[in-house]
């Protein structure tokens, strides 16, 4: 059974997040202040948004030898990097301070985005069963 080819920028995954951000960007955070759009969405969207993103990158670099839906390390390296950078490296430097702030949400809202990635990917580009003929057609053993 064959695994589909994973689709980078036409994932559904990452269209759904690519239009989940625009969403909040431009029709929800303008009219509603505070809560969950203003604090945690695009935290929830980071990692199934850049994966696609990356992986990609590789690919073209020739750092990624298949078109393999992403691998649990293709997954966790970024969520532990971009965690790290954001949430730690960045706010205790001088220039980042101004624009980042260390907040454990951030890391819980990035793990739950990648579980769900990991989860979604791995349904959605299960192996496909190979299917027998079509309906009105002819098997090798049918006879008339």
């Amino acid at each position: 059974m064959p695994t589909p080819p994973f689709r980078y920028f036409r994932d559904p995954l990452f269209l759904f997040c690519l239009a989940a951000y625009f969403v909040n960007r431009y029709a929800i955070k303008p009219h509603v202040h505070g809560g969950f759009a203003h604090t945690s969405l695009n935290d929830l969207i980071c990692m199934p948004f850049w994966i696609p993103i990356m992986l990609f990158g590789m690919r073209r670099l020739r750092l990624r030898a298949h078109d393999a839906p992403p691998t649990l390390a293709e997954i966790l390296i970024p969520l532990f990097c971009w965690s790290y950078l954001f949430e730690i490296h960045l706010p205790q430097m001088h220039l980042g301070r101004v624009h980042a702030t260390g907040d454990p949400s951030d890391v819980l809202c990035y793990t739950i985005g990648a579980l769900i990635a990991s989860l979604f990917w791995q349904w959605f580009y299960r192996p496909q069963p190979k299917t027998a003929s079509t309906p009105g057609s002819k098997c090798a053993g049918d006879t008339m």
